[in-house]
């Protein structure tokens, strides 16, 4: 039975930016890892029907008997959905295309926002001590995005380095301001991370800037960089700081992640 109300859990950071392409998935695999490096216990929910965060873990098409669409429908406890991977350290609920008909399939429940809330927040969650729990969204804002959220303490936003980037923004935080309005008044922007940047390019510097005077604090001092190991490691199933431990990829997201849970504990503190 579901205890919204419980002081004590992991923190859940729902990984969401409606356009595609713009390293979402790359930063919640890796970011994942990261603090999984450092000793922190990190639950991985992949929520886009793409499945791409399982496959960039390592669990084959054929392992993915038990998903997420399982765990929302209420066909599964986070037992019998959660699996091991290969990085110590971290869990994954996986992915398949079933995700893909869950607008329609859950219209008609009334309460289909906040079934995954509902899942995760369950007592016997506790018995895993989870630190973090990162949710990769779909790249669109559905009814899936919408219970990441409703379910999530902070939303991460990775951001592309690229023009146009701030304009796709707006929408997104229309809708954190709606779902703080309607079904989760603590839901709060975790951070901006800045994606595929490259410093050499005059643009990834406006950008930045843009960036940094719209919105502030908001915005994660760490900056991803376009990295070629970043690319290649999805293809060898695994993470960039486990495939090139030493990439600037590698030390990016180390370096995100420790700003993470600094800016964490400023927030228990406080």
């Amino acid at each position: 039975m579901t205890d919204p109300s419980r002081i004590h859990g992991p923190r859940i950071l729902a990984v969401a930016n409606q356009k595609g392409g713009v390293g979402k998935t790359t930063t919640t695999i890796n970011l994942g890892a990261a603090l999984a490096e450092v000793g922190k216990r990190v639950l991985l929910v992949d929520l886009d029907p793409q499945g791409n965060a399982s496959t960039g873990l390592g669990v084959d098409q054929s392992d993915r008997d038990v998903t997420t669409y399982d765990l929302i429908a209420g066909d599964a406890t986070p037992s019998e959905a959660i699996q091991t991977t290969d990085v110590d350290n971290l869990w994954i609920i996986p992915a398949t295309t079933d995700l893909s008909s869950a607008d329609i399939e859950l219209i008609a429940n009334e309460k289909r926002s906040f079934l995954l809330r509902d899942a995760l927040r369950q007592t016997p969650m506790d018995s895993f001590h989870f630190d973090y729990i990162l949710i990769d969204c779909p790249p669109s804002l559905n009814i899936l995005t919408v219970n990441a959220m409703v379910a999530a303490d902070g939303v991460v936003v990775p951001l592309q380095s690229e023009f146009f980037a701030l304009e796709g923004l707006s929408q997104l935080m229309l809708t954190i301001r709606d779902i703080r309005e309607s079904a989760n008044k603590n839901l709060r922007i975790e951070g901006i991370a800045l994606t595929m940047y490259d410093k050499r390019n005059n643009l990834s510097q406006q950008v930045e800037a843009d960036a940094r005077d719209n919105l502030g604090d908001l915005v994660f001092k760490t900056v991803i960089p376009r990295n070629v190991r970043l690319s290649e490691a999805p293809s060898f199933a695994a993470p960039v700081l486990t495939y090139d431990t030493l990439s600037k990829g590698s030390m990016a997201y180390r370096a995100l992640a420790k700003e993470l849970i600094a800016n964490n504990t400023k927030l228990r503190k406080g």
